[in-house]
């Protein structure tokens, strides 16, 4: 289902550590396309077990439309430090205040944010904190509350292994019982990516106490639409045409209670930035420029 994307950053792309208040974050930064009045700057948050290389397909589509993008790892995410025991420092609200120290590291307006997933309810947490340092919220294939039952057992399943095997032998264990083609998500909440070898790398680069955490806060988010409704922000619901890990009716519910732009990505399940990255481009910038340029 997903076409290949690669961990190589776009043409253009600056991948480095961004300097913040609470430490040092991997991301890959892309400007404006050359010629192309800037329209705005945009922070991506990642999803469970994924990274900001998932986000490299929708880079040149967004900067040939004025959007600048930076794409980052989150705490012990990939190529971003973190503790590897301490689950506390995982705690969503650490999370979150680690994306509001982001946004305000990367530039002096406000940003557009956008959350893949377990991103999505990052997103939702640090705009609960503090919305001023954006100026509207994307939710990509994440939904209202906790995961569906049978990711809810894939998250379990994860959490038993990393309880008694290392990073190297959970990701041996994942190949063995999935024995999936290459050009498959399958045993990837989040997964979009395609190389092998470039997703084995990416994984030994969690820490195992993001993980863990993360993994229990997935399966049991409460429902905060309600609160989120009440902030004054824009709001975008994008999805795949399938979704096996929030339904896709939830996400419709979803975006009525939050009077939010609703967006099916025809050919895309839950990666639809990697499955159909054109079409996402073109209904994020749709969405972008649709509401007013500051």
């Amino acid at each position: 289902m997903s076409r290949p994307a690669t961990f190589v950053p776009p043409p253009g792309a600056r991948a480095y550590s961004l300097r913040t208040a609470r430490g040092e974050f991997a991301v890959v930064d892309t400007p404006v396309a050359e010629g192309v009045e800037p329209r705005g700057v945009a922070l991506l948050l990642p999803g469970f077990t994924g990274s900001k290389e998932d986000f490299n397909p929708l880079h040149l589509p967004l900067a040939a439309r004025g959007y600048r993008t930076v794409a980052v790892d989150g705490r012990g995410q990939h190529e971003t430090d973190g503790p590897e025991d301490d689950e506390s420092a995982y705690a969503q609200e650490e999370l979150a205040k680690d994306v509001l120290a982001q946004a305000e590291a990367i530039a002096t307006e406000p940003l557009h944010l956008l959350g893949h997933s377990l991103g999505g309810q990052i997103s939702r947490a640090a705009v609960l904190i503090d919305h001023a340092p954006f100026r509207s919220l994307t939710l990509m294939a994440s939904g209202p509350a906790h995961i569906s039952a049978s990711q809810r057992q894939r998250v379990q399943l994860l959490r038993d292994a990393l309880a008694v095997m290392s990073m190297a032998q959970v990701w041996e264990a994942i190949q063995a019982m999935e024995a999936v083609p290459e050009d498959t998500d399958a045993g990837r909440i989040d997964g979009g990516l395609d190389n092998r070898e470039d997703l084995r790398r990416r994984w030994l680069g969690n820490k195992p106490a993001q993980l863990l955490a993360t993994g229990r806060q997935l399966c049991g988010e409460p429902d905060r639409v309600t609160e989120l409704a009440a902030v004054p922000l824009p709001f975008h619901v994008l999805s795949g045409a399938l979704d096996d890990t929030w339904p896709l009716a939830l996400l419709d519910e979803m975006a009525l209670r939050l009077s939010a732009r609703r967006t099916v990505i025809e050919g895309a399940e839950h990666s639809p930035n990697t499955d159909q990255p054109l079409p996402t481009a073109r209904a994020i910038a749709d969405f972008w420029d649709d509401l007013p340029i500051l």
